[in-house]
């Protein structure tokens, strides 16, 4: 798990930085060269859509989604051992079914051959990544419903430890 965390984040990371620079070049030959860098509106949608969804399964293993916990002092520990369960198993499937649906786009995507205007990169396996992105988080959310249901119930809450890294002692 853990390399897999750090190989998204350094795809994620270097994804951000080609946009960073892309954003530079393309200002600065809009402004002291005659001409601006072509394809750099496709090329930023493109790193943008990398650095996203490789930054989805991250934000699940670390327990980073924004979250309503307004109410969890007051719940039993019971419940909300319940409530945890069940918001990462629906997450789970909201992931997986969106997984499956940007799967059934890339591969009609692919059939067809669609390509970029200005620069013709073919668009599926951007879209085959994004499918694929999406189904790890999906595993990911139910990888914590299954943890979540296997814990014991506590009577404070506590903080959510990311997947992968042991509570301290």
């Amino acid at each position: 798990m853990k390399k897999l965390s750090i190989c998204l984040t350094a795809v994620a990371a270097a994804a951000l930085f080609a946009m960073m620079w892309l954003t530079f070049a393309d200002v600065f030959a809009r402004k002291f060269l005659p001409n601006a860098v072509r394809g750099a509106v496709e090329l930023t949608e493109l790193l943008m859509l990398v650095m996203i969804f490789c930054a989805l399964p991250l934000v699940a293993l670390a327990h980073e989604h924004i979250v309503f916990d307004l109410f969890d002092r007051l719940l039993p520990a019971r419940l909300l051992r319940w409530q945890k369960v069940l918001s990462q198993a629906l997450t789970a499937l909201v992931f997986g079914g969106a997984a499956w649906l940007v799967w059934q786009r890339a591969v009609r995507t692919a059939a067809v051959g669609d390509m970029t205007s200005a620069l013709e990169i073919r668009l599926a396996p951007y879209h085959f990544m994004a499918a694929g992105m999406l189904a790890l988080s999906a595993l990911v959310h139910a990888a914590l419903a299954w943890r979540a249901h296997r814990e014991a119930p506590s009577p404070f809450p506590a903080s959510p430890q990311p997947l992968g890294q042991e509570p301290p002692p």
